[in-house]
């Protein structure tokens, strides 16, 4: 079964735990610079969030950079090598993340396309192992079982990194819940695989590895489910004393899931992702708030362990390895994913559309590099070198096709249409008023444009009551014809709140005689 990371003690040090070097050496006895380092950091990385948005780079490059920045060839000179906490850390973050992308993950997305995205992780990443694998080995000249880390590391997807550059460019169901259910169930596979291919001794008997394999994610699975079911349950009956504690609930029920998957010998961090999956699919109360809590929480993660793994680079010692990344990474992305895509996909009738964009929507975020450092703890031969071409890899390849997503997902027709015309609904609770007040965008191409108030039908129990634009707010008349660019104030009681946003949603793509037409809103998505 795949070993959990030993948490080291690291009392005294907070980055460099073993061998004083030249350069500053930064500890916990000097709080308050820790603290203000910490503050400019994340104050830095929160700025960098915008200038990523706006240019349609991954935010981690940035978050990689500052790290770099703050190291040894960088103009903050602090020296840390310590992989094991990096593992540890990364672990940790990487649990917080998963978290919560299962919290917003909706089931109806995720369901039609469960067998496909399963398909996608599981055989996808043997497929695309192998190939990288092989071109690693017969390319660079790495020894077989370098090239299957290589392999392995590389061949975990990162949604986040992939919805980043594609927020502005809606696409179809069907693509994005592929894509962000492959993001979740891939993780487990491929740590289990990196674990093996790690430990001392050779990799005998292929068939109990993937026997190992299916064991742990059945385990993982059953677990992750349970309690995600137990703890919805529990939150649904049991009154808390403060809104401000059923995030923190749900948060410490997803943590459960890994932590009992993983003291199981299961996959944990499937575990994580099935557990919060549930959770976010339960309506629970104070939702909105416990999304904000876990997004902030997800925020924090990503910036504190992409800011660790630039720490843990050493710029001038990837000289060597910049060509070895290169051609392995060529061969990742125009052969292993393609292929991986193909064979993976196509016994689903996905259209070529669809599996072109996969096959170039495949970025690689922190989870590769996080898992680049399994080998550096268990001391594999060429481990250090195995790191660095994996770091050069995703900085390289994310600069190529983070930009590119947009511009094929329009060539290839996939952010037209429909899809892109969804409102955007967010949800607040009056829960002492047992009602719910929805706020209603209607983007450029909805065909809620031209729509008047009283054709909207909505329910009873559900109404109209103001409507922004032009920075102006006023209250409807039943004739008031809705424009795009308007924001409305919709307020629904709890028995009418689903079918009131599912009308609404049916009109933005259906128009008023949505329903009539056979346009029910049930594949938008929130």
């Amino acid at each position: 079964m795949a070993p959990q990371p030993r948490v080291p003690c690291t009392c005294a040090v907070a980055l460099d735990a073993r061998q004083p070097r030249k350069g500053r050496l930064l500890t916990v006895h000097h709080l308050d610079q820790l603290l203000l380092v910490c503050s400019l950091v994340l104050l830095v990385a929160v700025a960098a969030v915008r200038v990523s948005s706006r240019s349609g780079l991954p935010s981690l490059l940035v978050y990689l950079g500052i790290g770099v920045a703050m190291g040894q060839d960088g103009i903050g000179d602090i020296h840390f090598d310590n992989a094991e906490l990096t593992q540890v850390i990364g672990y940790a973050a990487l649990v917080v993340i998963l978290a919560e992308g299962g919290l917003g993950t909706k089931w109806k997305e995720v369901r039609p396309v469960l067998s496909s995205a399963a398909t996608l992780a599981l055989a996808g990443v043997a497929v695309s192992v192998g190939i990288t694998a092989a071109g690693a080995h017969y390319l660079v000249g790495l020894e077989w079982r370098q090239a299957f880390i290589i392999g392995a590391v590389v061949s975990s997807t990162d949604a986040a990194a992939v919805f980043s550059v594609l927020r502005r460019i809606p696409l179809p169901a069907r693509v994005t819940g592929t894509l962000e259910a492959e993001s979740g169930f891939n993780d487990a596979p491929v740590v289990i695989l990196v674990v093996a291919f790690s430990t001392a001794g050779p990799v005998e008997h292929w068939y109990a590895l993937v026997g190992e394999i299916a064991l742990e994610l059945a385990i993982g699975a059953a677990i992750g489910l349970a309690v995600g079911w137990l703890g919805s349950w529990g939150m649904r009956h049991v009154a808390l004393p403060a809104s401000g504690l059923y995030p923190i609930a749900v948060m410490a029920i997803a943590l459960t899931a890994y932590a009992t998957g993983a003291l199981a010998h299961g996959s944990g961090f499937l575990a994580v992702y099935l557990a919060s999956m549930v959770l976010g699919n339960a309506k629970l109360p104070h939702w909105p708030a416990t999304r904000g809590f876990a997004d902030g929480l997800g925020w924090i993660a990503q910036i504190g362990m992409f800011v660790l793994l630039g720490l843990l680079v050493t710029p001038h010692e990837l000289g060597d390895d910049v060509w070895p990344a290169l051609i392995i990474g060529l061969v990742l992305t125009m052969v292993a994913r393609p292929l991986s895509v193909v064979i993976s996909l196509t016994p689903f009738r996905v259209p070529w559309q669809e599996q072109t964009l996969m096959s170039w929507a495949g970025l690689r975020g922190a989870v590769p590099i996080i898992l680049a450092t399994i080998p550096m703890v268990n001391g594999v031969a060429g481990s250090r070198r195995i790191f660095n071409i994996v770091f050069v890899l995703v900085v390289v390849y994310t600069l190529v096709q983070g930009p590119t997503l947009p511009w094929l997902a329009r060539k290839l027709k996939l952010g037209e249409g429909a899809e892109a015309a969804d409102l955007g609904i967010e949800s607040a609770p009056l829960e002492r008023l047992r009602g719910h007040l929805l706020s209603v965008a209607i983007p450029g191409e909805s065909k809620m444009h031209g729509v008047e108030v009283n054709e909207l039908r909505l329910p009873a129990g559900a109404a109209v009551t103001l409507v922004v634009r032009d920075g102006k707010s006023f209250v409807p008349l039943p004739s008031t014809v809705l424009r795009r660019g308007d924001e409305l104030l919709v307020v629904a009681t709890d028995p009418v709140r689903d079918a009131a946003e599912q009308r609404l949603r049916a009109v933005g793509h259906g128009g008023k005689l949505a329903g009539w037409l056979g346009t029910d809103g049930a594949g938008a998505s929130r």
